[in-house]
């Protein structure tokens, strides 16, 4: 039977450089109901630059992007006590690296996968490192086209990496018209290989569809409010959302594993004859009056009188009993 999708809540830099906020979100995220908590290793000068502009200039303290990742980034014996607290409370811990260098921290710390960002996907150098790492691998597909997809994939294939694909719209918050549900079949068409859905939307009915749809992998960024400090932090769910998301893709999965046969309705017999209605006469009628249409009337429950659904049948015949209005119609009361 085919599981319910993987459900991925990432933190990313939520936590702006706080490990209390930190582990708060991990603590919040272990009564959600998700699977896997994400996070992003940032090893400043590995890789960024002074160069490297500001996606979104959100920041008061940090005058470049640089000192940004250098105030909001952990060491390494620090990332080792956030995942065993995700292991303690039965989280995944799901991480993003962003240079060769967090590949090795991330072995040193034994994670399961990798996580490749959209910015990532070809960075061909990064990718050799983590294929000869022999884990599993993430791939979000946000800011690529199939051409470069179809780089990426033949390279992937060819180190014998096992890999998943995220359908995902590099957009902060992603408004309806580019969240790109079409993709998700069609990367599966196109490449055979396991499909979900990246959000950047701030709604969790995006996520809902893309479970109905067949997304088989769902991730979000998550947030305490939506008015927090950070870059992600309008396109997050907060934490109730989060609830009530992993709640209705439970319903939907359950769904999509149980496909109804319209030719079978024999479990509705019961309410079919409370529901379904037998004729009656809706005025008082004589012998040998003659049924028309303008007689009848259809009245619960069924089984009463002739089925309502036979009315053709009777119209132009003739009493042979007396009928008080609202009586019910039998066959016996009919020439």
């Amino acid at each position: 039977m085919k599981k319910q999708p993987y459900i991925i809540a990432e933190i990313a830099q939520a936590h702006d450089g706080s490990l209390g906020i930190l582990h708060s979100y991990i603590d919040a995220l272990a009564s959600t109901g998700v699977d896997a908590v994400k996070f992003q290793i940032h090893i400043a000068e590995a890789e960024s630059s002074l160069q490297e502009p500001f996606r979104v200039n959100f920041s008061y303290e940090d005058k470049t992007r640089l000192e940004y990742w250098k105030r909001t980034s952990f060491t390494l014996q620090q990332w080792k006590d956030i995942k065993k607290h995700c292991e303690e409370v039965g989280l995944e811990f799901i991480c993003s690296p962003f240079s060769n260098l967090a590949i090795d921290w991330l072995e040193e710390l034994n994670v399961k996968c990798y996580k490749i960002g959209s910015g990532e996907v070809n960075n061909l150098l990064m990718l050799s490192k983590i294929a000869n790492t022999g884990k599993d691998v993430i791939v979000s597909s946000g800011m690529s086209s199939f051409e470069e997809l179809d780089e990426t994939v033949d390279f992937l294939k060819q180190k014998n990496v096992k890999f998943s694909i995220l359908q995902c719209t590099t957009s902060y918050p992603t408004s309806p018209e580019n969240y790109g549900f079409n993709v998700i079949q069609e990367l599966k068409e196109r490449y055979g290989v396991t499909v979900g859905f990246s959000d950047h939307s701030s709604d969790i009915s995006t996520c809902i569809a893309a479970a109905a749809l067949g997304a088989e992998i769902l991730e979000f960024h998550v947030v305490f409010h939506k008015e927090m400090f950070g870059p992600d932090a309008k396109s997050s769910l907060t934490i109730e959302e989060t609830k009530t998301l992993v709640a209705s893709v439970k319903k939907i999965s359950a769904a999509m594993q149980n496909p109804v046969d319209k030719n079978d309705n024999s479990k509705y017999f019961d309410l079919k004859q409370i529901f379904e209605k037998s004729l009656a006469v809706n005025k008082d009628l004589k012998i040998g009056d003659t049924i028309t249409f303008d007689d009848l009337e259809a009245k619960k429950p069924k089984g009463q009188g002739i089925s309502a659904n036979a009315f053709e049948t009777i119209l132009g015949k003739k009493l042979i009993t007396d009928k008080k209005k609202w009586d019910f119609l039998n066959y016996n009361d009919l020439a």
